[in-house]
């Protein structure tokens, strides 16, 4: 099942409708001195059209004919017949089942789609994911391209701060533009450089990217980024705790000016730095803010375990066997203590995969497809790798450190509940995490209550049923994958 089938929700009251015309959407290019041209008139040999170029995915070979929409494909969910979408377009959403737009969405997109700037605050699992896509597709269909693009020359262009959450990001617009023309490419480190550079070598329209690699293959000159249109940064908020803004500067540099661009940014929260970089990269933006309390709070039951370190384990083991037929997530704070809690648990004979990013990005990308897909039980993750998380069905997620950073908590836990679905948080806090809590209530507004674990969770565990296991999944510290720099002279 897709992710984007949690993202939509049926609901009884329409959107806001946008306006159905399009003569009356403004163009991107946002030129305030002068009069600004009608843009292009839809056409209905555009759709005949799209269904007939050859669509390439980031990583496969040319198509000799884009993929025919099947003929049993349900209605168009009111919310969207409301905001007069492309067709080829309004078919990916009847594929995916897309139903009515989340709160987010409904916010967005009357004014993304009308070519207008926004900074919009939202969680993830919100959909602001599909919000951004949406639009981003739709300028595309509306204003095709005069003359083909040079290779590495995208017109639009998406940062987020992981790599996990770039290629999900990748994902679900691949699902979006499966009947349309547009090819979409993941940019991340942990890849081969050559092969990623090789299919930088052929026309896209979208990148998606991490600020590092992107970078590189823009001081090498494989990708220029001086014609893009449309720039959506991801979760800000995790960019600057990550220390990627200076990269994120120099990126944001090389596109167009902010009057000749669209610029759609998302962030959890608004701290004053963020504020003065939204304003010093947008141009008379669209604020919109949805609280983190609707988002985390009331779609989680958070329960928090007063327990001592020694028995957190064995809490921990209890719990995930009582979740036969469930996904669970164990969050930690650092990455040797990642390494050693999911080997542990390994050995007591459940199902795991770690996620840190000390893991090679192949075994990464390995690791999740195996977590959707139900064969690995029990994910172990670091919050920055974490982030990128966005799996259906997570039932429980397990805080076996409460997090530094108050904002990483909220983070955690919206992994599970995701667009109204319910879901279970459980903290193991003992005598070293207490002190984190009043920071964490403060920042949802509310108290939360402790409690001891019930006694079918401290039922003492018998030896482990595994052997011990060498893991050469690690990238070796001596080791560098990242491209050397230039030497000067």
């Amino acid at each position: 099942m897709s992710i984007f089938s949690n993202l939509f929700k049926a609901k009884n009251a329409p959107a806001k409708p946008a306006k159905k015309s399009a003569s009356t959407k403004k163009p991107v290019q946002k030129k305030p001195a002068q009069k600004k041209p009608a843009p292009k008139q839809r056409s209905t040999p555009k759709l005949a059209e799209t269904q007939q170029i050859a669509k390439q995915p980031s990583g496969q070979g040319n198509k000799s004919r884009a993929k025919q929409p099947p003929t049993d494909l349900p209605s168009l969910g009111q919310d969207f017949i409301d905001l007069d979408l492309p067709e080829p377009l309004n078919l990916a959403i009847r594929k995916l089942n897309f139903s009515s737009c989340t709160p987010i969405q409904k916010e967005v997109l009357p004014h993304s789609l009308d070519g207008e700037d926004v900074i919009a605050q939202a969680q993830t699992g919100t959909g602001k994911t599909a919000a951004f896509l949406i639009s981003i597709i739709t300028y595309h269909l509306e204003n095709p391209e005069r003359q083909a693009r040079k290779p590495g020359t995208p017109f639009a262009l998406i940062i987020a701060p992981t790599r996990e959450l770039v290629m999900q990001i990748a994902s679900d617009a691949e699902l979006l533009t499966e009947f349309t023309d547009l090819h979409v490419m993941a940019v991340v480190g942990g890849i081969d450089y050559e092969k990623q550079k090789r299919e930088l070598e052929r026309p896209v329209e979208v990148i998606v990217a991490t600020p590092g690699r992107l970078l590189d293959f823009c001081r090498s000159g494989v990708i220029n980024l001086g014609q893009v249109e449309t720039l959506v940064i991801d979760e800000a908020d995790r960019m600057l705790n990550m220390g990627f803004i200076p990269d994120v500067k120099a990126i944001v540099q090389r596109t167009p000016k902010k009057d000749k661009r669209q610029t759609q940014l998302y962030s959890a929260t608004f701290s004053e730095d963020i504020k003065r970089l939204a304003k010093t990269w947008t141009l008379d933006p669209v604020r919109i803010e949805i609280a983190p309390e609707q988002v985390a709070v009331s779609s989680v039951e958070q329960l928090i375990y007063f327990t001592s370190e020694s028995e957190k384990f064995m809490v921990l083991c209890n719990l995930i066997a009582q979740q036969t037929d469930s996904k669970v997530i164990v969050f930690v704070n650092r990455r040797d203590e990642t390494r050693r809690l999911e080997e542990k648990l390994y050995r007591q004979g459940f199902k795991t995969g770690l996620l840190t990013g000390e893991v090679a990005q192949r075994k990464r990308i390995k690791t999740l497809d195996e977590f959707k897909d139900g064969d690995i039980q029990v994910m172990v993750a670091t919050d920055v790798a974490g982030r990128g998380i966005h799996v259906d069905n997570i039932s429980h997620v397990v805080n076996y450190n409460l997090p530094e950073d108050p904002e990483d908590y909220v983070h955690r836990i919206g992994r599970t509940g995701r667009a109204g679905a319910k879901g279970v948080s459980i903290s193991l806090v003992c005598e070293s995490d207490a002190f984190m809590m009043p920071s964490i209530e403060e920042l949802l507004g509310e108290s939360l209550s402790f409690t001891y674990p019930p006694d079918d969770l401290l039922i003492q565990l018998g030896s482990p049923v595994r052997a011990r296991r060498v893991n050469n999944d690690l990238i070796p510290k001596d080791k560098d994958t990242r491209k050397p720099p230039r030497r000067r002279g």
